[in-house]
């Protein structure tokens, strides 16, 4: 399989790196800014004799190196700075996602779209409409990265492996994000029967500042370790036909009681994309969590006429 990163900072170069060692296919790194792309390919290259591992990629400036493409990840745009919301990048990065998806409509007309330029479900949005893809080929990487980071504050709290943590988080990603105390396992236990609510709401604070938190510790630019990894992971699933639960950001028709607008759910992901929309049971209190993150969602979307 062909997989295409468009934009090659930090976060596409470091998902370029991460596709490439587990094997996914041959690798595209793609960036207009002049020779970035090829300097972070042939340093890529240069690793293989080290890691003992045969893997294809190239870098360059031409768009047109996508054609063809099974799988496209998008990171290209601006990244936040401290004390700048999601939603303010929105004119700036969505001129970007718009120049982007049209060619990836008229050059990779069967691949599936990973989005990861924020803000995450507006852009996700967008891409959907410029493409005219199916839904299921259209997915934002958002909620995946927040329960990562809502499974490592759990595990640091009760000084557990994280991997004895089964996250779960939805909504919007950013601060309309809904980390599900009640859902979330830990070692098999709903995490509401190890914490009292005043520890689990001091979880759920930090979940979801963590990412303006990294922001403001960098003072330029954001995340971009935790991630490079999320892309991997449902680029993987992808690939690898993996039928892997994951929570993503797809385009709602009904679902969850939401219609016409792209936000964080679990889905299982396989080499059509989103293969299912897995319905939670939901409480009183959390659907009215969910519905009020949709409904920023919806109102920036009225603003900005998509």
């Amino acid at each position: 399989m062909k997989i295409s990163v468009i934009g090659a900072g930090n976060v596409g170069a470091l998902s370029a790196m991460r596709m490439a060692e587990l094997k996914l296919g041959d690798i595209v790194l793609v960036d207009i800014a002049k020779g970035v792309a090829q300097g972070k390919s042939l340093d890529l290259e240069d690793t293989r004799s080290i890691l003992k591992a045969d893997y294809d990629i190239k870098g360059c400036e031409d768009i047109n190196s996508i054609e063809d493409s099974g799988v496209v990840v998008i990171t290209a745009g601006l990244a936040r700075k401290p004390g700048m919301t999601r939603e303010e990048l929105l004119t700036k990065n969505s001129s970007i996602l718009k120049d982007v998806c049209l060619n990836i409509r008229k050059l990779a007309p069967e691949a599936i779209v990973v989005v990861v330029t924020n803000p995450l479900d507006l852009m996700t949005y967008l891409a959907l409409k410029v493409t005219g893809f199916s839904k299921n080929r259209i997915i934002g990487m958002g909620v995946s990265l927040d329960a990562s980071r809502f499974a490592n504050l759990i595990s640091q709290e009760l000084k557990l492996n994280p991997t004895d943590v089964t996250p779960v988080v939805i909504g919007a990603h950013g601060q309309g994000m809904i980390p599900l105390a009640r859902h979330t396992r830990v070692k098999g236990e709903s995490l509401e029967k190890i914490l009292n609510k005043e520890k689990i709401d001091s979880l759920l604070k930090r979940t979801i500042e963590r990412g303006a938190e990294i922001v403001s510790c960098l003072g330029s630019g954001s995340a971009f370790f935790a991630p490079s990894a999320a892309v991997a992971e449902v680029v993987k699933a992808i690939a690898k036909d993996e039928k892997k639960v994951l929570g993503a950001c797809v385009y709602l028709t009904g679902e969850y009681g939401i219609k016409d607008i792209c936000i964080g759910v679990p889905v299982c992901l396989g080499k059509n994309g989103v293969e299912d929309i897995i319905k939670l049971e939901l409480s009183d209190g959390e659907k009215k969590e969910l519905m009020d993150s949709a409904d920023s969602i919806q109102n920036l979307l009225r603003q900005f006429s998509f």
